[in-house]
């Protein structure tokens, strides 16, 4: 049977590649950055503000899609594209996080996953033959495999990046005062392949929609060996890197991606779920990687934060600050987004000049819809500019063109480089 999709790689360098994926409703240049329109929309954005800031494909939340309003009314509507009228490829994810992070588990077993909905207190089921099918029926281009996905680190430690994730692994283990957190991240890995096999089974559309599968394993290298080779062993058209961002350091998402891409099928797109801080994109890039989603700019956007590649700003200015109030200078000078340069996409301005941090200061302080839209629509475009960015380093194999844009990854470029050639 002919895959829904298509991976070419263009070009390398060192375990970088850019390259195309096509499907059926277009396709997009990687490396790539999926905005995420968690129950249909990209929150404050128009499909078209989010095409022209360069954004090609989005990500579809399927446990919210599936609580409300529906898979099956999405499907009578004609499909996720159709819904939210974007034109483009889209990838949902499997629900299968959502409802293990958000959601209080009730119970997980090896059947699935029984859960409250956050809406009304119902009890919800979800597994891998459920997750397919409400997939199915919202007809994205890319679907994840239901997976088991474990906290990477120990919740009793309390040393965890993502305190919700650990809440609900602290809800769910309350009942078990002898929780192995070494035993969990067995189970999961072995859940997750039985779950995959399962998911392909029941995959419904094969020739229209491509079923990616989850590599876990926490922070424990021999665990990711092993679940490589087990995930990555049933053939699909790409995998996925699950089970990060979910707890670590910085340094050892590096340190776990680094190890691990290099190792999934170099043929076949490859996906670190979750990631989207500028570091950990570049670092995953170095090592392989060709795909990312992340609500950072978008709800980064929504409370304030603009990121920005000024020297000293830590990645992001607060534009809510009194520094700003007089500030006649757009978030970024020299950016192309409709924020800083909207001229450039046919709005109407005064002498072509873009919106003032003060002005979106005030926007914000009189809690102003535009604020957030515009904040939104910058920090989108500043996210597919490093990845513009990445793709023209990798083709040219140059990188130290590439730090000069960004020079606060300059470290990070050469460990990320140094580790490359070593392997």
């Amino acid at each position: 049977m002919p895959s829904p999709l298509k991976f070419t790689i263009e070009k390398t360098s060192g375990n970088a590649r850019v390259g195309r994926v096509e499907t059926l409703h277009g396709g997009f240049d990687t490396p790539a950055f999926m905005p995420v329109g968690t129950r249909g929309s990209v929150k404050g954005a128009t499909p078209q503000m989010v095409r022209e800031g360069g954004s090609q494909i989005l990500l579809n939340n399927t446990f919210h899609l599936m609580l409300r309003p529906g898979s099956e009314l999405i499907q009578k509507m004609g499909g996720v594209h159709r819904f939210m009228n974007w034109d483009g490829p889209i990838l949902t994810d499997s629900g299968g996080y959502q409802a293990y992070s958000m959601a209080g588990i009730n119970a997980i077993d090896e059947d699935g996953v029984s859960f409250k909905s956050y809406l009304n207190g119902d009890m919800i089921r979800l597994n891998p033959e459920i997750a397919m099918r409400v997939q199915n029926e919202l007809g994205p281009d890319i679907m994840m495999a239901f997976d088991d996905c474990p906290p990477s680190v120990d919740p009793r430690a309390g040393h965890s990046h993502q305190p919700r994730l650990v809440s609900a692994t602290k809800r769910d283990t309350k009942k078990h005062k002898d929780y192995d957190h070494d035993a969990r991240l067995a189970i999961a890995n072995e859940r997750t392949v039985r779950w995959l096999e399962r998911c392909k089974a029941a995959h419904a559309r094969p020739d229209e929609q491509a079923l990616f599968g989850i590599v876990q394993g926490g922070t424990d290298l021999d665990r990711r060996d092993w679940s490589v080779e087990r995930v990555c062993g049933i053939d699909l058209p790409g995998y996925a890197i699950g089970g990060v961002a979910v707890g670590e350091t910085p340094e050892d998402i590096a340190r776990i991606v680094r190890h691990t891409a290099p190792k999934m099928p170099s043929d076949k797109p490859r996906y670190l779920m979750g990631v989207g801080y500028e570091r950990d994109i570049v670092a995953a890039v170095l090592a392989g990687v060709d795909m990312f989603d992340c609500v950072l700019p978008t709800r980064n956007g929504r409370n304030t934060y603009a990121f920005t590649n000024e020297p000293g700003q830590g990645g992001q200015i607060r534009l809510k600050n009194a520094k700003f109030a007089e500030d006649p200078l757009p978030i970024e000078p020299g950016c192309d987004c409709q924020a800083c340069d909207p001229a450039r996409y046919g709005w109407m301005t005064v002498d072509g000049r873009g919106f003032s941090r003060g002005y979106l200061r005030h926007l914000f302080n009189v809690n102003e819809m535009l604020a957030p839209t515009l904040v939104t629509l910058h920090n989108l475009r500043f996210f597919q500019r490093l990845m513009g960015d990445l793709r023209e380093a990798i083709r040219a194999d140059d990188w130290s063109g590439f730090v000069s844009k960004r020079p606060h990854l300059a470290e990070l470029v050469n460990a990320g480089r140094l580790g490359s050639q070593e392997r």
